[in-house]
């Protein structure tokens, strides 16, 4: 006797193959058993009259990071059909996380991650994975160890090359972490303390991802007016070292730069023939989002976010910044001189008085607040807000964002950010590709974007039971309508689920089905289980 058969399924099995029909059933939270079940019994049984069936959707990239540990189940995500998040990305994320930094830090991560009502009582990424375990969640949850944190435990946030002994004490702690349960590496080189490392460091910390064969995951330092050059001296370095590499959201930002992305999309390849495995993650939009204060030069962030609020009370140290944010410098892409003040829309605040600046552009807001200096509006909301500002930047094109979508390398990360009103991104990544860029305007077949939602990130993080519909694997399942599925999310109103997607199971365990969602404790925290040996020297 079976817990569940799903019978007369439209199976796509998240290899590429095609699909197939077929029952399948369930029992111990594992795949049971897949074929024609005429015979087999279950507790529970149900026709989904040849709707698509596939592997959970696995995002590659995510800033779930605190929510998961208030909202057990982030009905946003699960709803899009994804069962498994990546969280610690772009180098800054919950842990490691010294005491001593953690008021700096809630600060620094307001803006990305939110600040839900949680104790920060955490330390290591073991500290941090049981907390998220203790608080029971709906659907599974991998880790990145982050560049950023591991930067701060050895030499807190300043802004000066590592030493060789500092770098070497890093390559301990990213060991410690990978040990932990981490699955690969991250870092983000617009971000500090990131941004401050010379490439001396990351090369170090990537031969220590070599040994562990697992992923550097990286927002690269330049994604739009140097991006071919940023590409390059990453390449350059997985060659010495031999690690994966894997880029953030990649996209080509800057309607300068728009027609580069035919030789982003040919390094990748040249680097691959050249035998680099070289994979990446998007989302679909023309639009990113992140924190607003990410439009500041690096050495403005230098030390943390107390010291950022001092330079930004700074009369000339302010002048400098608005300078430099007019023309952007090498090793430095300006988001505000690439989107335009009318590009840049506020997506949360943190205090009360500011809520009406949510939802605007900032040149709405200097309008509101009869200014004539965009970029002094911005920098003083920055300020009052202590860095808890989040924004969405208009900064892509939709050819990019198809031709990107149509190369094998890729994989899906939604970047949703959960405060405020989010990014549409949040709330719509995953069937917005289904829909629109593969039923609407077929960009992909079907089975190839699953696909690049399921099997492909899934081998990526090293999850070895899930990701493909075969026996014995765990039972993580999306059941959808492949001619009804569609984002509803709009940048106007982002919080709105999708259409389509009738049932979303997580280890054997229903958490969506139509309009109903189950905070059931079905989801597990997935650590990385393969240690190596030390090396003797």
């Amino acid at each position: 006797m079976y817990d569940l058969i799903i019978r007369n399924g439209k199976i796509i099995d998240g290899t590429g193959s095609p699909w197939y029909y077929g029952d399948l059933a369930i029992k111990g939270g594992k795949i049971a058993k897949i074929g024609k079940l005429t015979n087999c019994q279950a507790k529970k049984e149900v026709d989904v009259q040849h709707q698509v069936v596939t592997p959970g959707f696995i995002d590659m990239h995510t800033h779930s990071d605190l929510v998961i540990l208030d909202e057990p189940l982030i009905e946003a995500k699960v709803r899009q059909g994804i069962t498994t998040d990546l969280l610690g990305q772009d180098g800054i994320a919950a842990a490691p996380l010294p005491k001593d930094f953690v008021s700096t830090w809630r600060k620094n991560l307001a803006g990305l991650d939110g600040s839900p009502p949680i104790e920060w009582d955490w330390v290591t990424v073991s500290d941090y994975l049981n907390k998220i375990e203790e608080n029971k969640p709906s659907y599974n949850l991998a880790v990145l160890a982050p560049h950023g944190n591991i930067r701060m435990e050895v030499m807190g946030l300043d802004n000066r090359p590592a030493t060789d002994e500092e770098i070497k004490q890093m390559q301990h702690v990213l060991r410690r972490s990978l040990d932990e349960g981490a699955v690969g590496l991250s870092t983000g080189l617009i971000y500090p303390p990131c941004c401050f490392a010379e490439m001396k460091e990351l090369e170090a910390l990537c031969e220590v991802i070599a040994e562990y064969g697992v992923p550097l995951v990286i927002h690269q330092r330049s994604e739009g007016d140097e991006i071919l050059e940023s590409m390059q001296e990453l390449v350059d370095m997985m060659k010495r070292v031999g690690a994966h590499l894997h880029f953030s959201h990649l996209k080509n930002c800057g309607k300068d730069n728009w027609h580069k992305t035919p030789d982003v999309l040919k390094k990748i390849d040249q680097a691959r023939e050249e035998g680099l495995e070289i994979t990446f993650d998007q989302y679909p939009y023309t639009a990113g989002s992140t924190m607003l204060s990410a439009i500041l030069p690096p050495w403005v962030h230098a030390g943390g976010t107390d010291q950022l609020l001092q330079r930004l009370e700074d009369s000339e140290l302010k002048e400098k910044m608005m300078r430099e944010m007019a023309t952007g410098f090498k090793g430095w892409d300006s988001m505000s001189k690439w989107a335009g003040w009318d590009g840049i829309i506020i997506t949360s605040v943190e205090s009360e008085t500011k809520q009406y600046c949510v939802g605007k552009s900032v040149k709405q807001i200097a309008e509101l607040d009869q200014r004539d200096n965009c970029v002094e509006v911005a920098l003083d909301l920055i300020l009052h807000e202590k860095n808890g500002v989040g924004m969405i930047d208009f900064v892509m094109n939709e050819k990019s964002v198809k031709d990107i979508l149509a190369h094998p390398a890729g994989t899906i990360g939604s970047d949703g950010l959960l405060g405020g009103e989010p990014h549409p991104r949040a709330y719509g990544s995953f069937p917005r590709i289904l829909g629109k860029y593969v039923r609407e305007e077929k960009v992909l077949p079907l089975e190839g974007m699953i696909r690049r939602m399921t099997s492909q990130p899934a081998r990526i993080i090293g999850l070895q039971d899930r990701g493909i519909l075969r026996e014995g694997l765990a039972a993580d399942i999306v059941i959808f309508d492949p001619d009804q599925i569609i984002d509803h999310a709009t940048f106007e109103n982002p919080r709105q689920f999708n259409a389509g997607i009738d049932t979303v199971i997580v280890n054997g365990e229903v958490v969506i089905q139509g309009k109903e969602a189950y905070r059931k404790p079905a989801g597990e925290v997935i650590r990385r289980s393969y240690q190596v040996e030390p090396l003797k020297v």
